[in-house]
């Protein structure tokens, strides 16, 4: 595939909204035109969302073509960019950066379908979502430090997703771990048994469509809001979640028709 072809590829399922990164031949290696394509790509469905709710997608789906889902940054770019001055250097890496806090921002649940290998920000990409299913024979690592680099703006997502220890672990000595370590650790939320991936994707996401959008978008918006917040915070920003929720019609028609069941068993 050619490095002119579009590096990203969105299409829509539904209430599914597919984002798909499509430079396989490259193993979905992460360069400035990428970067800015998934940005680019993940605030259209936001501004659909914003825009046009009744018809808009209840979830984004992040997937690959080929192997990998992503090998981390595109070493060849960042090669070209080596005696660029540091503002050049900044550029590059806010580049990558917007994609995480699109991701983080997006009112809609996000799902990571990984096969394959996901390194450095590649993996950062899959732990940027809400939820990362994984193929039974996918791998996840942090390899930054063997050519001595960081895994700096993926720490932040790392750290928070398995603790402190293990994301030392995992960012010093750069190893790999398969899947079902991944989701021991945190990195991953489902494992997929053996040739039941693109089934066990299909049935998550037909569960989040299920569910009524504005609870979601609502629970997703208050899970990452606590990462700021002390716990007396915490709890008075859910009270004030938990208020706004009661008086939507979703919390109304669900408590009915809850009653409604109770009373007919």
């Amino acid at each position: 595939m050619s490095d002119l072809a579009d590096p990203v590829r969105v299409t829509r399922d539904g209430a599914v909204a597919r984002v798909t990164l499509a430079r396989p031949a490259r193993k979905n290696a992460l360069d400035r035109r990428t970067a800015d394509a998934l940005v680019g790509a993940i605030t259209a469905v936001g501004a659909e969302v914003a825009t046009t709710p009744a018809g808009a997608p209840r979830v984004l789906l992040l997937d690959a073509d080929g192997d990998d889902f992503c090998a981390g940054a595109d070493l060849d770019a960042l090669a070209a960019l080596l005696d660029a001055g540091p503002e050049a250097q900044i550029a590059d890496a806010e580049a990558l950066g917007a994609v995480f806090l699109a991701l983080r921002a997006l009112p809609l649940p996000t799902v990571a379908a990984v096969r394959g290998r996901a390194l450095a920000g590649g993996a950062g990409l899959a732990l940027a979502c809400d939820v990362v299913v994984a193929d039974a024979d996918s791998r996840f690592g942090f390899p930054e430090v063997r050519v001595g680099f960081v895994p700096a703006m993926v720490l932040t997502m790392l750290r928070r997703a398995v603790g402190e220890k293990r994301a030392a672990d995992l960012a010093l000595t750069a190893r790999t771990v398969g899947a079902d370590e991944a989701a021991r650790l945190g990195l991953a939320s489902v494992v997929a048994p053996a040739g039941r991936f693109d089934e066990t994707v299909g049935d998550l996401l037909e569960r989040l469509v299920a569910m009524p959008p504005q609870a979601v978008r609502a629970t997703k918006a208050l899970l990452y809001e606590l990462d700021g917040l002390g716990f007396e915070a915490g709890v008075a920003r859910g009270v004030a979640v938990n208020a706004a929720a009661r008086a939507t019609a979703e919390f109304r028609d669900g408590v009915q028709a809850f009653a409604r069941g109770r009373r007919t068993s």
